[in-house]
């Protein structure tokens, strides 16, 4: 309703007071004046809550709306394509050198839980855990560098199963104590670490 009707709503009330002092509806001891300004303050107030809603609109709008962080999404798709490549060079690893992808697998998870800049307390480094003597024998340049040390480790890998005529368990436990303990004790060496290494390996591998 606009002003213009709401003041012609006012007057046609306060006549009907001035007709009948009983009503009960508007109290007739109540000025005209005072609904008008009752009415207006009203009014008033109204529009103020109307101003604060629209200065915090933006704010809401800002609060409500879903965020995407670049730098969380860049992470996420780095990792995403890292995973990738690593599938992609272990496939390749397992195709030159005849062994399982699950196997290789199973000792990356074993060696570095597939974090490249891993360096344990002997100092062999990277995915596969290379000595860098061993490393460095096996051609390569940079530990450190995803492909090479996966190709290096499943290449050694591979000259153990070779070895130990594809006893998985025998080559695992040379891959993780040596070959010259294996043989010094006549299969897997009574090595704490090397017996729990080769169990799970194993039971990652054959699961």
């Amino acid at each position: 309703m606009n002003t213009i009707g709401q003041l012609n709503t006012l007057i046609e009330i306060q006549s009907l007071r001035t007709l009948d002092h009983s009503s009960t509806l508007v109290p007739s001891n109540i000025p005209f004046q005072d609904i008008l300004l009752d009415e207006i303050n009203a009014k008033n107030k109204l529009g103020s809550v109307y101003e604060q809603y629209k200065t915090q609109l933006p704010l809401i709008n800002q609060l409500t709306q879903k965020t995407v962080d670049p730098t969380v999404s860049q992470q996420a798709t780095s990792s995403t394509e890292s995973n990738e490549s690593i599938q992609a060079i272990v496939k390749e690893a397992a195709n030159t050198y005849h062994i399982p992808e699950k196997l290789i697998h199973a000792v990356i998870r074993q060696e570095s839980n597939y974090q490249n800049d891993v360096v344990s307390h002997a100092g062999a480094s990277g995915l596969m855990q290379l000595m860098p003597q061993t490393a460095k024998g096996l051609g390569v340049t940079n530990i450190f560098d995803p492909k090479q040390n996966i190709m290096a480790g499943s290449k050694y890998l591979r000259q153990m199963l070779n070895k130990y005529n594809e006893n998985i368990p025998l080559a695992l436990a040379a891959y993780n104590a040596g070959p010259g303990n294996v043989d010094k004790y006549g299969g897997i060496p009574p090595f704490k670490e090397t017996q729990n290494y080769v169990k799970k390996v194993t039971n990652t591998f054959y699961l």
